[in-house]
């Protein structure tokens, strides 16, 4: 993995420019690797990594059994993906990870609450569209689409594949339309997507990451992305979104009258 640090927002759209195509993760700390949060909370919490397989799977099967209670087209439980993403949009720990086609979004979520460095991942996906693991050329894009019933079972949650499948589902929500998303899916969860990349057989680099020192450039970079409309009202459309732009409004608005005060 090619890493980059940057010296100011401006380097930062540059970069931006030349990766035409690829798909962006922003993280708060640039050290944090590329796990899920399935991954994250069955390190922290989960038993013996022989039985993840098992918990995963009990995971979904009991929020098939009881979202039906909450949804009204019942067809979203029957599509693995797009159940996954209904679980990922609500809160729960699942193998997705978020990402967006846009660079600009992906650093909105990694400079938003950042004090020092944060990351921009950037997957090379024209390249990962067409490349698979070296010791596994048969495991394509196409072959492992967790979309084609019965792929997600045999290719992912059985947690033996190291490969990457990165899409979204057939139908999108208003969210992922609204973030510009779409989902990396990995094929085993006890592995970042850095280290599974290793074992791809590869001519271009697949993955970069980009360090934001936010000490220099929040200030700049997060007024640059409010005046492109990049804030929590525009990326969570709905009443919650709202609210949470509040917090930078109170930075951009008020921040300088305060600092100035208006003379008696």
């Amino acid at each position: 993995m090619e890493v980059n640090k940057i010296d100011n927002w401006n380097e930062f759209v540059t970069v931006a420019q030349e990766l035409d195509g690829w798909a962006f993760r922003g993280q708060l700390d640039a050290k944090w690797e590329l796990f899920s949060s399935l991954s994250r909370h069955l390190n922290n919490f989960g038993p013996h990594k022989d039985f993840w397989h098992e918990r995963e799977e009990r995971a979904i099967r009991i929020f098939r059994r009881k979202a039906h209670n909450y949804i009204s087209d019942l067809r979203i439980l029957d599509d693995d993906l797009r159940c996954l993403a209904m679980m990922q949009h609500h809160g729960a720990p699942t193998r997705l990870l978020d990402f967006t086609k846009s660079p600009y979004v992906a650093a909105f979520f990694a400079l938003e609450n950042a004090r020092d460095d944060a990351a921009v991942f950037a997957l090379n996906t024209p390249r990962l569209w067409r490349a698979c693991p070296k010791d596994s050329p048969e495991l394509t894009h196409e072959v492992i689409d967790p979309r084609n019933k019965g792929n997600f079972e045999k290719f992912f949650s059985s947690n033996k594949h190291e490969h990457v499948w990165i899409g979204e589902p057939k139908e999108m929500d208003r969210r992922l339309l609204a973030q510009s998303g779409t989902f990396v899916m990995p094929g085993i969860i006890d592995k970042p997507i850095e280290d599974i990349l290793m074992q791809y057989s590869s001519s271009e680099n697949l993955l970069l990451k980009i360090i934001l020192p936010a000490r220099k450039i929040r200030n700049e970079a997060m007024r640059s992305l409010y005046r492109m409309n990049i804030t929590n009202a525009t990326l969570f459309p709905d009443l919650d979104g709202l609210a949470k732009s509040i917090s930078f409004e109170l930075e951009i608005i008020w921040k300088g009258l305060l600092e100035d005060p208006p003379t008696q």
